[in-house]
């Protein structure tokens, strides 16, 4: 089977660590590096996270070796390179989301469980002092043309750095970008219209998305974009994962025993019992599996193929705030392009009747006429045109991916 190689990039994270420990149960993809960076906690932090998953993952397989199988990314003949990418966005101040995954970025597991942290670096990661950026760009120099899938987890500031040292490079290795990212028709999860990645750095994103020079950025046909809209309805119930992988689970009130489970069960206990508390609060109890839908979309959709049986996707043409004291990070979609938009002629009264009509079902559109752009150059009328981004808008089902979680993670 020829493996996907992949660089994950991502700012552990509860669900980050989900996607990474999927990633390291996933015999389908090979993973070269994973460059940290800052977003829902600072850098340091981040980085530390992913060394205390590799070390879990290590403890539980020297009490389980039976289990090595499971992990075909954690004993690979790839050396995974864990480097520090950027520690800020292009522009604007820092941001985090600690309110949601605390202060350490998995759960304060820090300050719960002290028993999960250790000093020496796990033997099946190659560390570096090198910047995460340049690691990409060295791992691509050696990389077969479109080989590579980029996935990325966090802000996209890492990448879009990447594309200003080495656009050339970039665009004739990277076959695939794998993005969670953005909310287009449902409400953002850090402000009311905002997603929390493109919240973070939205400069890095007008650069990579909303340029309408696209010879000088990536090739949109090769980025994947899966906003809140696709990874929402994913969900790990807290009680599928309590009947399921950890009997003894519960919440905060009740830390984890590390005596009474296997390591790893343990380890993601420790940091999902904040997460129920934080999750409870909003009414819901469940864990919403963002990050791990792009690492299955990765997984399932190799570079340079067309999207898998149950996968699908539709074009958005959208721009985002950057400044907005309100708006930060939202993006704004052109719907006049759009499917909901009124064909060419449209009679207004018509249109309205029929919108009339349909307000008994709750139906929602807009109700202005779509105007195209037309900007006067040299006596002659030319309209703007703009690219859109592919973003997926179906997956096998949230069933599907749960099953394949808890089988691949904790083989139950």
């Amino acid at each position: 089977m020829n493996k996907t190689q992949i660089i994950i990039d991502t700012d552990p994270g509860v669900d980050d660590i989900i996607a990474l420990l999927f990633a390291l149960a996933s015999p389908e993809i090979e993973i070269l590096a994973i460059i940290v960076s800052y977003g829902n906690t600072d850098l340091e932090a981040s980085f530390l996270n992913v060394l205390k998953a590799y070390h879990a993952l290590e403890t539980h397989l020297k009490e389980y070796p039976e289990h090595e199988d499971r992990y075909p990314n954690f004993f690979s003949e790839v050396n995974t390179i864990l480097a520090k990418g950027c520690a800020g966005p292009f522009h604007g101040p820092l941001v985090s989301a600690q309110y949601f995954h605390g202060r350490d970025g998995l759960g304060d597991i820090s300050r719960r469980h002290p028993e999960l942290l250790q000093s020496e670096s796990p033997s099946n990661l190659q560390m570096t002092d090198k910047h995460g950026v340049e690691i990409a760009l060295d791992l691509m120099k050696v990389s077969n043309d479109l080989g590579l899938t980029y996935v990325t987890l966090g802000p996209l500031t890492n990448f879009a750095v990447m594309i200003h040292r080495d656009r050339n490079l970039v665009v004739s290795k990277v076959g695939r970008v794998v993005c969670m990212g953005g909310a287009l028709d449902v409400p953002g999860n850090t402000s009311p219209v905002a997603e929390f990645n493109f919240f973070a750095d939205p400069y890095a994103v007008k650069e990579i998305l909303c340029t309408g020079q696209r010879d000088s950025i990536f090739p949109l046909d090769r980025f994947l974009l899966l906003p809140l809209d696709i990874t929402t309805p994913h969900e790990l119930p807290f009680p599928v994962y309590r009947d399921r992988v950890d009997n003894t689970f519960e919440g905060g009130a009740a830390p984890s025993i590390a005596a009474s489970k296997q390591p790893l069960v343990h380890f993601t206990s420790s940091f999902l019992e904040r997460t129920r508390d934080v999750m409870l609060k909003f009414g819901k109890d469940a864990l919403e599996l963002h990050d791990i839908v792009a690492v299955w979309c990765a997984i399932c959709n190799p570079p340079s193929m067309p999207l898998a049986p149950g996968w699908e996707e539709a074009t958005r043409l959208f721009d985002i705030e950057r400044t907005g004291e309100l708006t930060r990070g939202m993006l704004v979609i052109d719907r006049r392009e759009d499917e909901t938009a009124y064909a060419p002629g449209a009679n207004r009264a018509e249109v309205q009747a029929r919108l009339d009509d349909q307000a008994c079902l709750g139906l929602r559109e807009s109700t202005a006429i779509p105007a195209r752009v037309e900007v006067a150059f040299e006596e002659q009328i030319v309209f703007k045109a703009a690219t859109g981004v592919r973003c997926i808008t179906e997956t096998p089902g949230p069933n599907v991916l749960l099953d394949l979680l808890l089988k691949r993670v904790w083989n139950v």
